[in-house]
Parts: structure tokens; sequence; C-alpha cells
């Protein structure tokens, strides 16, 4: 019963504690992005023999779901902060359960274990990360 216990604790703060380690995405230069959006609509046009009213349709497209994605942007915040503080509660309640099953010294192994864990899934997940190039 206690690995039972033990494993399905693992597994919840497991996942809770990648989701909480996302790292922020950086602000990007709107001249810059506007520049690789164009260019990378030239490469389409290149590629695909589009006409210029096709690019231009494409592009009004693009506007569009930019649009959109500005639009939509502030509900997704709030639905993902809502999520993170339902995870969070989560988290401090397997917590509390897990400090009265096990005795003090026990606990604190956990713990560290519980760090050194996330720690090792960080690594991995920045391993397994593409690495930016600089254009």
């Amino acid at each position: 019963m206690k690995k039972i216990v033990l494993s399905a604790a693992f597994a919840v703060l497991g996942t809770f504690a990648i989701a909480q380690q996302s790292p922020q995405m950086p602000k990007k230069d709107p001249a810059q992005m506007e520049q690789k959006r164009a260019e990378k609509l030239q490469k389409m046009k290149d590629e695909l023999n589009l006409s210029d009213a096709q690019v231009a349709q494409i592009k009004s497209l693009q506007d569009k779901k930019i649009a959109e994605r500005k639009e939509n942007a502030p509900k997704i915040q709030a639905e993902r902060k809502a999520k993170m503080e339902v995870m969070k509660a989560k988290k401090e309640q397997c917590n509390a359960e897990m400090k009265q099953i096990l005795t003090p010294e026990q606990y604190q192994k956990w713990q560290t274990k519980q760090k050194e864990r996330m720690q090792n899934m960080h690594e991995k997940h920045m391993k397994k990360m593409p690495a930016k190039a600089d254009s």
C-alpha cells in the first residue's frame, strides 16, 4: 500500500513540477518578427510559385490569425493561471498527506529526492529543446 501511495505521489508531483517550471517566452522585437514573416512569405512565394494576389491573401489570413491570438491571449493566460493554481493546491494537498504518512526523517528524504528528480527532469527537458539559431 505504501508503495502505491508513493508511486502515485511521485507521478502527481512530477507532473506539477514540470508544468510549473516552464520558462517564460522572451519578448521579441516586432520589427524582427515582421522581417522574418516577410522572408517566410517570400520563400513560400518562390517555392510554391505564388502570385502577388495569393501572397496578399496569405498575409491577410496571417494577420487575421495574429489578431485572433492577441484577442484570445488574456483569456488563455487566465485559464492557464487558474489551472496552475489548481495544480499547486493539489500538490500542497499531496505534500500534506505525505507528511502525515511519513516520519519527519522519511518526509525530509522524500522531499530531497523529489527536488533531485525535478532537477534531473528539468535538465533532460532542456537538452531536448533545440538550440535557437541567431539570424
